[in-house]
């Protein structure tokens, strides 16, 4: 059950939510994540039936995230839409420059935007909190470009500040690891198509059934290069033989563990040494 908000926490909330009642009508982008989770229920509190819930769906968003993100806003009885986007068909997203996320908010923002034009909404809404901020982020400059708000960051609410009030309201997200869309996975350069996606996916779905909750695969050719928080390497090193196969399956040859742990936007970071333990699958 959640617990009761400190002053300060019910101050956050209630600054929160009467920013929503600004405005008649409102999309929130909403991923599943506890960001949005959060910029969704509140809207809904404040709007009721004015709110409605938009999940992008396309290639690079992993079927267990939309599914999860569905589970959610129906529980918390939101009503919420489902939005095909096709990034993957642009051949500046495909050619995967650092500038990809650009490109997917675009599309996402173009079709809430027809949305909002064919349907009377009067604002399309995001998850983006303060802490974001502190980095460039080319899918927030997207986002300006289409007068997307923020209300998150708007108010200063930093993403430890969002977990509580996401904890406080009751919402099962509130710990929920951060989870970047499928092509984050790939190296900048490398083409981004949804058989390759699909590939991704289907390894990650892999140590889902293996108990992880936190992890990223990433594509390096034949090479599936496994991150996960340090606590969970010697768990993954006891069920190699499961993940293994089951990533082998997939399409990949050899697969790591990187003994750096998880990292997210290792592949945006410079490069570092990494030592990683190599298992050739099917052999």
């Amino acid at each position: 059950p959640p617990s009761p908000m400190g002053e300060n926490l019910q101050t956050q909330f209630e600054r929160l939510h009467t920013w929503f009642g600004q405005f008649r009508s409102v999309l929130v982008a909403y991923s599943g994540g506890v960001d949005s989770a959060l910029v969704m229920a509140v809207a809904h509190r404040r709007l009721g039936a004015r709110a409605l819930a938009c999940i992008g769906t396309s290639p690079s968003y992993p079927k267990r995230e939309m599914r999860h993100a569905v589970e959610l806003a129906e529980q918390l009885g939101i009503a919420y839409r489902l939005v095909p986007t096709t990034e993957h068909l642009d051949e500046r997203y495909q050619a995967n420059a650092p500038d990809r996320c650009y490109f997917c908010k675009r599309e996402l923002y173009g079709r809430l935007d027809r949305i909002c034009a064919q349907e009377g909404w009067e604002l399309i809404a995001d998850g983006t909190n303060h802490s974001d901020l502190a980095q460039v982020r080319h899918g927030t400059i997207a986002g300006r470009e289409h007068a997307v708000r923020s209300p998150l960051a708007e108010l200063g609410l930093t993403k430890p500040k969002v977990r509580q009030l996401a904890r406080d309201l009751g919402l099962a997200v509130w710990d929920k690891p951060a989870m970047a869309c499928l092509s984050s996975r790939v190296p900048h350069g490398v083409a981004i198509t949804p058989q390759l996606l699909q590939q991704i996916e289907a390894a990650e779905d892999v140590l889902v059934a293996c108990g992880f909750d936190q992890f990223r695969v990433r594509h390096h050719g034949q090479v599936a290069r496994i991150e996960l928080p340090e606590q969970d390497l010697a768990r993954a090193i006891a069920c190699r033989t499961r993940l293994t196969e089951g990533i082998c399956k997939v399409g990949y040859q050899f697969i790591c563990l990187d003994l750096d742990g998880f990292r997210s936007g290792s592949l945006s970071q410079q490069a570092t040494p990494v030592v990683e333990l190599t298992v050739e699958a099917g052999r």
